[in-house]
């Protein structure tokens, strides 16, 4: 039987129990060197993946962004919970379909220990039913690993930053979804009228609910990013909702989406 390459790796690069913690750098002083003179702080990133060779992968691009530290990871979803509830992170890159507890169950349990972490599902699984139960457990990012890993910083800056990301071709089945759902709520009465939004938020408001990004959105319409960052804002406060994903759910039940 031939070699495993993974596990080859894997064991090239021992881990401690609970995972490996790290910081910018590979070793205790670059860890531990006090951060530059009116530098901001990096955002903190915890990869989960039980592939080895894709962690090293994830962690040597990340490692090349200034703003951006990854201070650990793990092989499974057991590590996941334990290393988020010591470490703390900002953003959790995580796997779904991983060892000992699951990427989904794992999402809810971090939540819980470390609350302000957003985590981003990066997966190979395109299935419907991954995506809508990673968002129900708290997941702020869903996107297949066939993205180029050149646009994972930004995927993590993004998160941080309060947006909701989910690769293009899952967003269309999420909206497909959502449509259905729609229909079969049809019979529900008396309901109270949707807030009324512009013509140029229905506008961004349908762009978002396609996956697009604020700077897509924006050379999308010709408008500039800050713009775009406040009809969303405009959106979410007419809508009474907290997040992107909210808005485009609230907007097909009440049908102000037509979705084809």
């Amino acid at each position: 039987m031939s070699e495993n390459p993974e596990a080859r790796d894997a064991a090239a690069v021992p881990r401690q129990a609970g995972g490996r913690q790290r910081g910018a750098g590979s070793t205790p002083a670059a860890r531990e060197a006090a951060p530059r003179p009116g530098a901001a702080d990096p955002i903190r990133v915890l990869i989960v993946d039980d592939h080895a060779l894709f962690r090293r992968g994830l962690e040597m691009v990340l490692q090349g962004e200034e703003d951006i530290e990854v201070i650990g990871e793990g092989g499974d979803g057991h590590e996941a919970v334990e290393m988020a509830g010591d470490l703390l992170p900002d953003v959790v890159l995580m796997d779904i379909r991983m060892p000992r507890r699951s990427g989904i169950e794992a999402c809810t349990a971090i939540k819980d220990a470390a609350p302000s972490a957003k985590i981003v599902m990066l997966t190979i699984s395109d299935e419907e039913e991954d995506l809508f139960e990673a968002i129900k457990a708290g997941a702020s990012g869903y996107l297949l690993k066939e993205i180029s890993i050149d646009e994972v910083p930004q995927a993590v800056r993004a998160v941080h930053g309060g947006q909701s990301l989910i690769s293009p071709s899952m967003a269309s089945k999420l909206i497909t979804e959502f449509a259905a759902l729609a229909k079969r709520s049809e019979e529900r009465t008396q309901q109270v009228p949707a807030p009324r939004l512009t013509e140029r938020e229905m506008e961004v408001l349908r762009l978002v609910a396609r996956g697009l990004g604020n700077r897509e959105i924006a050379r999308e319409l010709f408008i500039s990013e800050n713009t775009v960052k406040n009809h969303v804002r405009n959106i979410l406060e007419k809508l009474q909702l907290h997040s992107r994903m909210e808005a485009v759910v609230y907007a097909v039940r009440e049908k102000l989406l037509e979705i084809t």
